[in-house]
Formats: structure tokens, sequence, C-alpha cells
């Protein structure tokens, strides 16, 4: 592989970070008036419509099992994780999310070797832990009192969302053997949108959108959600899993550099310290000869 396809392999997977990055900078001032449920419907199916066009030309052939797996991973990465996401996000920073969101290497990792007979050497291990030492940094701020945890509801729901997205991660895993990942995309994308919708239709969200809040929920859609995924493919095709999957993890840094220039949020000694431990333990985790990362970038 030449020097200047290198590159370009390393360009993507820093871009699909930087995209990934900006979710909950992108998603934070609009919650404040929107639903967490309405904008996860939208934002779900504007990336359904921007990434149907790449899909097009590919003909695929499902069985009963195919439809029984891409509905398994819709309910857990395209309703549950990403409403449990956006609802925490409306209670917590921006900065926080950024950070916890990189708990779901943790989870992926362990349904994989709990349930999927996946192996993970010493090194690996020590990595798990560092970046679930990380994600307790970031809820606790290291302050115990009352004899426990003082943790934050929004917090915990961004914790929760991982878990979903791990468990959408693992099940992928399977399907991307015989299905490509943009068509599993698509699909999720389209059906996780379409009862999302339904969900909105029966709890009576509020349709409550302002103008000038649509040019945030398309950037959202389009760039945090579709975008992030087609840079990420095509860096996992260039320069390879582990590379890819480490540098993705960094997307926690962009994430917190968004949070303290557009939304002025401040940042902790603490949040600091969690990324730099937490992207430590990822990289650990897929080194060569740890357990093989998941095809499925964390948001899809």
């Amino acid at each position: 592989m030449n020097l200047e396809s290198n590159k370009k392999g390393y360009a993507f997977a820093i871009l699909a970070a930087a995209f990934f990055g900006s979710v909950s900078t992108l998603a934070k001032p609009s919650l404040e008036s929107i639903n967490p449920t309405l904008l996860t419907c939208m934002v779900y199916l504007i990336s359904a419509a921007a990434i149907t066009p790449a899909t097009l030309h590919k003909s695929m052939s499902f069985r009963r099992k195919d439809f029984l797996l891409i509905l398994g991973v819709t309910i857990s990465g395209a309703v549950i994780a990403p409403l449990m996401y956006f609802h925490g996000l409306q209670i917590t920073t921006a900065s926080n999310t950024a950070v916890l969101s990189n708990m779901e290497t943790v989870f992926t990792v362990a349904i994989a070797i709990l349930f999927f007979k996946e192996k993970l050497n010493k090194i690996g291990y020590i990595g798990l832990v560092m970046v679930t030492l990380g994600g307790v940094i970031v809820i606790t701020d290291l302050r115990l009192s009352n004899f426990g945890i003082q943790l934050d509801a929004g917090n915990l729901l961004i914790i929760g969302s991982s878990l979903f997205w791990a468990l959408d991660n693992n099940i992928s895993k399977i399907i991307t053997k015989r299905i490509s990942v943009l068509k599993i995309a698509q699909l999720k994308s389209v059906i996780g949108g379409g009862l999302l919708l339904a969900v909105a239709m029966v709890t009576n969200v509020p349709i409550l959108i302002k103008i000038t809040e649509i040019p945030f929920i398309l950037l959202l859609g389009t760039v945090g959600f579709a975008a992030s995924l087609y840079c990420f493919l095509r860096a996992l095709k260039i320069i390879g899993i582990v590379k890819t999957i480490v540098i993705f993890a960094t997307s926690s840094v962009f994430g917190l550099i968004f949070a303290v220039l557009f939304l002025h949020e401040e940042v902790s000694i603490y949040q600091i310290g969690a990324i730099i431990v937490m992207i430590s333990g990822v990289y650990l985790i897929n080194r060569k000869g740890e357990i093989e990362p998941t095809l499925v970038p964390p948001e899809y």
C-alpha cells in the first residue's frame, strides 16, 4: 500500500471521528426545545435519505434469519440506544456525553467475550479496565459521599445507550458476513426512523421545530451520522480495522473541543484525564493479537 493511500485512509478516519464527535454539540441546543424522541426520529430518517442513494446499486438476497437479525440491531441500535442517548444528552453536558461514549468499547468486547466466545489476552483486559476507569472518573469526578456514588441520570442514560449500541455491534458483526455494512445502515435508519415516528405519534410527542433549528438537524443527520459512517468505512478499507478503531476513539476529543468552542461548556481536569485513560485503553484493546473489533461504528 503506497504512502499516499495511507494518508488518505488516515484522513478519512480523522474525519469520521470529527464528524461523530460533533453529534453531541449539534444536538444539545436543539434538545432545549425539541423532544428527544422527535429529534431521534428525524435524525435517523435524514440519515436514511442520505445513505440510500449509495445503496441503490446493491442487490441483496435476504433469508428469514437475516430479517430477524436486522430487526434486532434496529431495535437495539436505532431505537433504544439513540432514544437513551438523546434523552441523556438533554440532561447532561455535551462534553460528558462525548467522553462517556467510549464506554461502548467495554460493552462491545464484554458481550463478545461472554456470548460470542471471543478471546482477549491480558493486555486487552488492562485496556478494558482503563476504559471503564475513565467512565467512572467522568460520572463521579472521583468524589464519593454518603457511602455511595453520586450518579447523574443523564450520564447513566448515555452509558445505557452505549450498552445497547454494543449489542447492536455484536449482532451486526454476524450480518456483515452476508450483507454490506452500508445496506445494513440504510435498513436500520429507515426501519428505526419509522418505528421512532410511530412511538412519537403514539405518545403524542409535540411537533415543535423552529426554522432556525432545521440546519442543525440536517447537519446532525447528514454529517454526524451518514458522513461519519461513510468516512469510517473508507478508512476501514484503506488502513484496516485496528488503526481505524483507535483513531475513531478520538471522537471524544473532538466532542470535548466542540462543546467548549460552540457551547462554551467548562472542561474539568477529570474529563481530560478520563479521555487520556480511555483512548489508551481502546488502543490496548485493539492492539494486534487482541479481540477483533466490530466492523460497525457505534452510532449505527
